[in-house]
Parts: structure tokens; sequence; C-alpha cells
């Protein structure tokens, strides 16, 4: 994913696969830090919330 100009991933979308735990967990939770529109998909629905919320 390219980032803006200032270096930052504001006004961009990541699609994460695997959110729900490990690796796809923290890259959702990252790029939301930064300001990113962030759609997750996982198998386990309800873990999958917890990291939406």
């Amino acid at each position: 994913m390219a980032m803006n100009k200032n270096g930052s991933y504001t006004d961009k979308v990541a699609f994460v696969t695997g959110a729900a735990s490990g690796i796809g967990r923290a890259a959702a939770l990252a790029f939301a830090r930064q300001g990113t529109s962030v759609a997750v998909a996982d198998g386990s629905d309800g873990a999958t919330r917890e990291t939406v919320q």
C-alpha cells in the first residue's frame, strides 16, 4: 500500500484478512491507529467483532 505524500496512510483503505487474532489483528489495529479506514475479514465472527471495537 502506498503512503500519502506526508508519509501516512490517512485517507487510504486497508483490507485485512485474519483480523481476529495474531498478525492480522495487529495489522488492522496499527492501520486504524494511523487513521486508515480498515475493512476486516475472518472466520471467527466473535473475535473479529472484538478487533473492530
